[in-house]
């Protein structure tokens, strides 16, 4: 009841002709970078942060979270009709959605996953309203000792589990460590690891890091390939509207989907990929007609597509909650919270009820508008694939550039940026997953600040992460994520 109640509120402060306009601008932009293959929401924030800084929280919120939404409505047009992936998470919808676009199926296969999408979103929105509290309850239980321990926890699955390989991923997390340890200590005044800059005792702005490896990375990148891309843009042929069949088939999946998605969003590390291979694998096996998968089978895109935005839900239980960022976006948003000063937990939600309850309010306003913009105006965003690479990742540049110098008119952080920026580019070229290195530059002085205070109140005794019984059993579970691959490899070649 508290939680309904709470929601009400939230949509008082979303329904304000101020952030309704925020919540378009989001879904509509996070439709677009949805569609353009290679850009996504990670990067589009990250480009967004230095100018939404002067913005008011709430409104900056409920545009980011309209765009994360829309991007994933987005990604599934990519996959249908040019059979490339705007997102991970859209990697199975890619598989028989674009089968089904080459038998003139398109517009169904496109129905399905916008309905899917809105249906599996809304779902996944009503959990993120009831868990949500229950979390934050949890997280009262939490002292400086158990903070720790769930920061280490955050560092070892998003290290290991994001990455192409274990060694990958613990690199670019102590990379964001490093960064993270620039400026002065708090405690003791002495500056550390500025070599002798006067304009790093401040330490390093998030948002320049953020920018700098996924904007300014990617665009490199980009740069640095032999050709751009160029795939054959299937037309779009009949009607919109799902035959009765279509219904029939679709509307199981979907509700399947969304059960799967929402809880493997909410695990670290979780990310969309694994649900929506489960989801595609599920329906394979409960469907009444095999022999269609592998040719265009509507249940191939209406499962996967469901349990992509369901997931996206999930993601923001732990990230509102407990601080806790579970894929490269979260970490970004979780960025996001840094720049207007704002830490997610039960303070938060306490302290700063009304933007997170509008916040959460908008995802429901939002799946409704993303569900008017995805299907009678498909047409219209199918042309935005036809705009030449060399443009679209110059601007990026461009935009990175203005926006970084922005924040405080200092060529010191351009240097700055496009040092960063070269090392994403080389990150993203050697396989290192950039989101440990955002997560450790960002709740590294964190996890830094509660070791401490720990200490200070056991009287310098370490036993006091293992005598807790709920930090002992958040360390344990991270020894688990490490050691449980390395024995099971080992297993496997005895």
């Amino acid at each position: 009841m508290e939680s309904f109640l709470s929601l009400v509120d939230g949509f008082a402060t979303a329904l304000t002709p101020i952030n309704l306009m925020w919540s378009l601008v989001g879904v509509t932009l996070g439709t677009l970078i949805g569609i353009l293959p290679g850009i996504g929401p990670a990067l589009t924030i990250a480009l967004l942060l230095p100018v939404t800084r002067n913005l008011d929280p709430t409104g900056a919120f409920i545009m980011f979270a309209g765009l994360y939404y829309g991007a994933m409505y987005g990604s599934s047009t990519t996959s249908i009709l040019l059979n490339t992936p705007g997102e991970s998470g859209s990697i199975m919808t890619a598989i028989e959605g674009n089968l089904m676009a080459r038998q003139g199926r398109g517009a169904a296969a496109l129905s399905t996953a916008a309905i899917g999408s809105f249906v599996a979103g809304t779902l996944g929105t009503l959990a993120l309203t009831f868990l949500a509290p229950l979390f934050v309850k949890l997280a009262l239980l939490f002292g400086p000792a158990e903070y720790f321990s769930l920061m280490i926890l955050a560092f070892t699955t998003v290290s290991v589990l994001l990455g192409a390989s274990k060694s990958r991923g613990l690199a670019a997390l102590m990379l964001g460590l490093a960064f993270g340890l620039v400026g002065t200590d708090i405690l003791t005044g002495q500056p550390r690891l500025v070599f002798g800059y006067p304009s790093l005792l401040r330490g390093i702005d998030v948002v320049v890091v953020a920018v700098g490896l996924f904007a300014v990375g990617e665009a490199l990148f980009m740069a640095s390939q032999a050709r751009l891309r160029s795939a054959e843009i299937l037309p779009i042929k009949g009607s919109l509207f799902m035959t009765r069949e279509e219904w029939r088939r679709s509307w199981k999946p979907w509700l399947r989907g969304a059960g799967i998605g929402f809880p493997f969003g909410a695990l670290p590390a979780g990310g969309t990929e694994i649900p929506t291979f489960l989801s595609y694998f599920l329906e394979k096996k409960l469907t009444k007609h095999p022999e269609e998968f592998g040719r265009g089978a509507i249940e191939g895109v209406a499962g996967p597509e469901a349990a992509n935005n369901a997931a996206v839900a999930g993601v923001l239980v732990p990230l509102l909650a407990l601080g806790l960022p579970t894929s490269a976006t979260a970490a970004i948003l979780l960025a996001a919270f840094e720049q207007y000063n704002l830490q997610p937990g039960p303070l938060l939600f306490a302290g700063n009820s009304a933007l997170v309850w509008g916040l959460i309010a908008s995802l429901y306003i939002g799946n409704v508008m993303l569900l008017v913009l995805n299907l009678p105006l498909v047409g219209l965003w199918v042309k935005l694939l036809t705009i030449p690479q060399p443009l679209l990742y110059g601007g990026i540049l461009i935009f990175s550039t203005l926006g970084v110098y922005s924040l405080s008119n200092s060529t010191f952080d351009l240097v700055l940026l496009f040092i960063v920026g070269f090392i994403g580019f080389l990150m993203r070229r050697h396989e290192f997953p950039v989101a440990p290195c955002i997560i450790g530059l960002i709740l590294g002085p964190f996890a830094e600040a509660h070791f401490r205070r720990a200490l200070s109140i056991s009287q310098g005794d370490p036993s006091v992460f293992v005598t807790h019984p709920l930090s002992a059993v958040l360390l344990a579970i991270a020894a688990a994520v490490i050691i449980v691959p390395i024995v099971l490899r080992r297993f496997k070649h005895v």
